[in-house]
């Protein structure tokens, strides 16, 4: 096979980046969740307003500011500690989302870090060129 590998593409639902595999030789341009789990959990109302809530919190801080995931969540249920963590996961998936728009970027430690592979606490700040 002499065909060069296709340049990787954003998982709709999770955002997470998809690598071209084997498999997806006959339909790549097809291909637009990472797994059957982000195909059956798609984007919702609920991931929209999470991506929304993301930008109006950093709208209301300072250009050079950023918020933490739990910020998000806190300001959707400020009394009600099991529902914010329970949104802790979707309120990343939104970040990632807005990271493959070219909308925000996600730090850890004050340094940009891929999306698709951080692990552990992040920070969500306003896209800088």
């Amino acid at each position: 096979m002499s065909a060069a590998t296709p340049d990787p593409k954003t998982c709709r639902s999770c955002g997470r980046t998809i690598e071209w595999r084997k498999k997806w030789a006959s339909n790549w341009d097809e291909v637009a969740y990472c797994s059957d789990a982000c195909r059956k959990r798609k984007v919702t109302a609920q991931d929209r307003e999470l991506e929304q809530r993301i930008r109006d919190l950093l709208a209301a801080r300072a250009a050079t500011s950023s918020i933490c995931p739990s910020d998000v969540a806190r300001s959707l249920h400020p009394d009600d500690e099991d529902a914010w963590r329970g949104l802790m996961e979707p309120v990343r998936r939104a970040a990632r989302r807005l990271v493959a728009a070219g909308e925000v970027d996600i730090t850890q430690g004050g340094s940009v870090v891929d999306p698709s592979t951080a692990k552990g606490p992040i920070r969500i700040r306003r896209h800088r060129s």
